[in-house]
């Protein structure tokens, strides 16, 4: 009976430190700075995919109808995570538009997503 309950515990370790790696973070940090380069706070941050009307892929895995706002820290940075829209093992970069604002000033540019990473791009909004 030991031997059972030992041979149980060993396949049961074995499952534990064996199994698939963890997944990282996808995430995507935008710094929204003004005409004079100073950091904007609460600006709108609108992050957002583009369909291409490729039916394998469109704008990358999972990206053709993403849409997401976040309003920026007082540092100017918004912070996006990504990581429910890519599946582990799954190759591919998104190139994602953005379109930063606040009052009059507008900026807008795009950003290059890579899986499992902390992707950054700085926009400058101005009137």
């Amino acid at each position: 009976m030991k031997k059972i309950y030992f041979f149980f515990f060993l396949i049961l370790f074995a499952q534990i430190f064996t199994s698939c790696r963890k997944k990282k973070e996808t995430i995507a940090h935008i710094y929204v700075r003004d005409e004079t380069d100073n950091p904007v706070n609460e600006a709108s941050v609108i992050l957002y995919g583009t369909s291409t009307g490729n039916p394998i892929g469109g704008n990358g895995p999972g990206f053709g109808n993403f849409r997401d706002t976040v309003i920026s820290s007082s540092s100017g940075l918004a912070v996006f995570n990504l990581s429910e829209l890519y599946q582990s093992g799954q190759a591919g970069v998104a190139i994602l538009d953005i379109k930063a604002f606040k009052f009059n000033k507008l900026g807008i540019g795009i950003i290059k997503i890579e899986p499992e990473k902390i992707n950054e791009q700085t926009i400058t909004i101005q009137p």
